[in-house]
């Protein structure tokens, strides 16, 4: 299944100049190397990565979609603050989501999708195994977005991945935390032998915990969540 992260792209296939000046901005946002109200140049950052103005402001414009740049009046694109507590709020609601969704996978996945699921979670543990971080973000992605489709729930799943997509570049950063990947692994592990068993309770309260793990990883690896 195909994610629909914006900031993934098919193993295979090279970023675009778009899609690498999104993700590396929005990884420094997120580390707090381009701080709350700084402005984001379109002629200084073309120059920056030596490309036209064009996929800069395609970048910044996704950027603004996600709540990573606001548009403000004769300034241009402005880095928001991301306070502990907006974090705090938006990571809750990302917490019951996608425990919501577990649950309705481990009441609705039809039998002959369990082996996809198992799938999904080997493809992470592999590339946990080698060290592979970017090749582990976009499994990690792949694994959750099966997860909200075996619920059947379309509206649910298209809620719960505009959450995370908000929430993407924070989630990306928790795995240059040291450790994370593995117990992300065993997290994982827990739910799908949960929805595998049909234990609709468990799948939620694990997936919620999870979530809730992944915010205190941020939150040690996230300098912009000490504004």
């Amino acid at each position: 299944m195909q994610s629909t992260d914006p900031a993934l792209t098919p193993r295979d296939k090279k970023p675009t100049s778009t899609e690498r000046i999104r993700v590396t901005l929005a990884d420094e946002i997120v580390r707090g190397l381009i701080g709350p109200g700084v402005v984001l140049d379109e002629v200084s950052l073309a120059q920056r990565f030596d490309v036209s103005r064009t996929p800069v402001r395609e970048a910044i414009r996704q950027l603004e979609a996600i709540g990573f740049v606001e548009a403000r009046p004769h300034r241009g694109a402005v880095v928001p603050l991301f306070t502990p507590e907006r974090l705090n709020e938006m990571f809750s609601v990302m917490a019951e989501l996608e425990a919501l969704c577990a649950r309705m996978a481990a009441e609705n996945m039809p039998d002959s999708c369990g082996a996809a699921l198992r799938a999904a979670h080997e493809d992470c543990r592999l590339r946990a195994e080698a060290e592979d971080i970017p090749g582990y973000y976009e499994a990690n992605a792949a694994f959750h977005e099966l997860i909200y489709s075996l619920g059947g729930n379309a509206f649910l799943a298209d809620v719960t991945r505009g959450v995370r997509n908000r929430l993407q570049p924070f989630r990306r950063a928790q795995f240059s935390s040291s450790g994370r990947i593995h117990r992300s692994i065993e997290e994982h592990a827990a739910i799908v032998e949960a929805i595998l068993a049909r234990d609709a309770e468990a799948a939620f309260r694990l997936a919620r915990d999870h979530i809730q793990v992944v915010r205190h990883s941020v939150g040690s690896v996230a300098a912009a969540l000490r504004g």
